[in-house]
This record gives C-alpha cells, structure tokens and sequence, in this order.
C-alpha cells in the first residue's frame, strides 16, 4: 500500500506504508543509531514525535521484547529506507512489521531517508503527516501541520501507581546486571594482566552492590526501565512514583536518594512538576537527575532552557567531563537544552558539555548533593561509558548516610 509523509514546508514524500494503516500527525525528529530500535521505539521520551531512522535497514534482527525500555511504543510512527522483511536472531520475537501492528502504531518505508534528515537538519524539527491517503491536499494539511503541538505528554506517559523494584542481594556469577548487559568480572580482571594492564580500571565496569540497603525514590516522568534496572543492579530498592506525585509524598517515605527521569515533551509544559521539584531541591536530600529531570530541576532552580534547531537523538554523542576532561561517548534523546548563559552560577555550574556543538550536557549544584546530565548514562542498547554517574550517585548517597 502507498503511504505519504508530508512536511509542514510542503515537502511530499512518497514510500510504502507500515505497520498499522492509520493517518497521524506528529513532530518529525531522526535518530542516528545504527542499533537498538527497539529501545528507541519503546523509550516514552519520543511521545508525540515520528522518528527517522537514519541507518538505512531496521528490523533486521526483529524485536526481542525483553529488550524494550517500557510496556509499549511511545513514538506516533515509523520513518524507514527499508524495513527487513526477515529477522535473523536466536532471541527474537516478531519481526518489526509485526510489533508495530500490535501497537497501532504506523509508518513509512522506502524514501530517500538521507534527503529528509538534511531537511531537518536545514531547516530545524517540523511537523508532518504520515498518511495512505492518496487523495490528500497539501494546502488542506499544511494549517493542520502547522498548528500541532505535543502537549503534555508527560502525563500521559507516566506510570498511574506507585511500584517498588527490589535492589539485587547479591551478585551474580556473571557480576551485576544493568539493563540487558552482563559484565564478566572475573573475565576483566584477568584481561588487566595481558595488553590492557596499563589501561585504566572504569568503575562503571567493576561493580560492587554498594548500593545495598539504600532506597531511591525515582519519579517517573517517562522513564525507561534502565533507569530502575541500573540503580536495583547496584542493590538500590527502588519505589517509583507517578509524575504527579507532591514532594511530601515522596520525602515522607524517608529516600536515600532521589532520582528524576528522562521524559518527553517542552520541559516549561510541566509547571507542576517544576513547583515539587523545587522542594526536593530545598530538602537536602542526594538528587540525580536524567535528560528531562535535568532539564526541569534548572528550570526549578531559576535557569531557562530553549527549543534546539534540530535535537540530539542517536547513540554516539561525544560529551566531555569539565571537571577532568575526559570524553565519553553517549546516548541522546532531546530536543531542548539548558540556557547556561542564564544559569546563575551561584546555584550551579556546568558539569558535562557536548563536544560537538557546545551545548551544556549536565550541571553540578553549588553546595548541594546534586548533580544532572542531559545524556543517558542507563543506555541500552547504547554506549554505557557514562554508567559510572550511577556509582557516583550511590557514592554521594553514602557520603551523606
């Protein structure tokens, strides 16, 4: 069947249709990965948008539902070169064709992917429409494109309950488990005698269950599951909590710790959640914060942040620690950033900026036991460099024990 994808300039893209057959109208973003559509697909960040896949197959290794970051697809379509009718993989499920049918969700394949990225990348995100109506009229839908918004999807995507995820007692035989990846320590450390003995030991990759009898309060603001994953690997029994949940709420519960997810959406969309955040910030207790909670714990505190052209999405983001100028390669998913020329440097301070175009990437808080990163240190599939930032957390919550 036919499909059209039609931009808010009027650009028109003919291909074939996927997944469910159904119109949408979403905000169209791409995503550079080479890997882990199913995590993109699955992460409630992208609520609201239409994703771009810029590597030019998908799904051919199918979808192997243990590896999705939350109970659905979040994303409103599906924008492809071409889509794998076969998937080759001992742990796959379905195929993608198949996991989009099962969650409605519709896309389109077989158009110069290439071309529409330099669009976006030209003339910054806009709107579109996916649509199999062939009698369809660009002057008709260009109003309707135009005036679309994401809203608060916050809400929406959100868990509706309180749940509690265990922390790990103990490790493994095959070391702590974060997400779905699995480090051999003993096959590491016997690795450090050989070529690598001069390399240098990542604590992100040796990991103890330092974590062990802490509780982490984590609000749920469009989490993925490796948020949680990450911090129960470490021995955190973790108690997630909806986005509307108030600061009393949470702070009667006694957290060690308290960590604020990556989520979709404008960060000035959630007045609510900006006014508890600001008492969690006034309670002295350790604060770890991810992409969206980054970004609304500066807003909190009197920052601002902006609409970037175009966005970071995919998984090779280069991002340089300021305090000891390293560089780790990341997993992105944002279209906002935090203003830093308008950050009160009495209340923080950069942190971690983008090698690439100089946008802040994290914020350290003066005299307080908080810290936050725009990237996704809980990543999968994706570069787990940064997994460190969860042991530095757990070590900020000792500290204060």
């Amino acid at each position: 069947m036919k499909a059209f994808l039609i931009l808010e300039d009027g650009t028109v893209f003919k291909g074939k249709a996927i997944g469910a057959t159904k119109e949408v109208i979403s905000e169209i973003v791409f995503n550079t990965s080479m890997a882990g559509y199913t995590e993109v697909f699955t992460d409630p960040s992208y609520a609201g948008q239409a994703v771009c896949m810029t590597y030019p197959l998908i799904g051919n290794y199918g979808v192997c539902k243990s590896d999705m970051e939350s109970e659905r697809i979040w994303l409103d379509g599906v924008i492809v070169r071409e889509i794998s009718s076969v998937a080759s993989n001992f742990r796959c499920d379905m195929t993608v064709q198949e996991f989009l049918v099962e969650y409605d969700i519709p896309g389109i394949s077989g158009i110069d992917t290439r071309k529409l990225t330099r669009i976006l990348r030209e003339k910054g995100t806009m709107n579109g429409m996916i649509t199999t109506n062939e009698n369809y009229n660009v002057d008709e839908i260009i109003p309707r494109l135009k005036a679309y918004t994401t809203g608060k999807v916050v809400e929406k995507v959100s868990c509706k309950e309180v749940k509690l995820i265990p922390g790990s007692k103990e490790l493994s035989d095959n070391g702590p488990i974060s997400g779905s990846a699995v480090f051999n320590k003993e096959n590491y450390e016997a690795s450090l005698k050989g070529d690598l003995a001069k390399r240098e030991k990542r604590p992100s990759l040796v990991r103890e269950l330092n974590g062990k009898g802490l509780k982490v309060a984590l609000l749920d603001l469009g989490a993925k599951d490796n948020i949680a994953a990450s911090l129960a690997a470490r021995g955190c029994d973790v108690t997630v909590y909806p986005c509307d949940t108030t600061a009393e709420t949470i702070l009667s519960s006694n957290p060690d710790g308290i960590m604020l997810s990556n989520g979709p959406g404008d960060p000035k969309e959630c007045t609510g959640v900006i006014e508890e955040i600001k008492k969690l910030y006034a309670s002295n207790v350790p604060i770890f914060a991810i992409c969206l909670g980054h970004q609304l714990m500066a807003l909190a505190t009197g920052a601002d942040t902006y609409k970037m052209k175009y966005g970071h999405r995919g998984g090779n983001h280069p991002v340089k620690d300021l305090e000891t100028g390293r560089v780790y390669i990341s997993s992105q998913n944002h279209g906002y950033v935090v203003d830093t020329d308008k950050l009160d440097k009495n209340i923080a301070v950069p942190a971690f900026v983008n090698v690439n175009d100089g946008t802040n990437e994290g914020l350290k808080y003066v005299g307080k036991n908080i810290f936050t990163v725009q990237f996704h240190p809980e990543a999968c599939c994706g570069p787990q460099d940064s997994g460190y930032l969860f042991d530095r957390f757990i070590g900020m919550i000792r500290k204060e024990a």
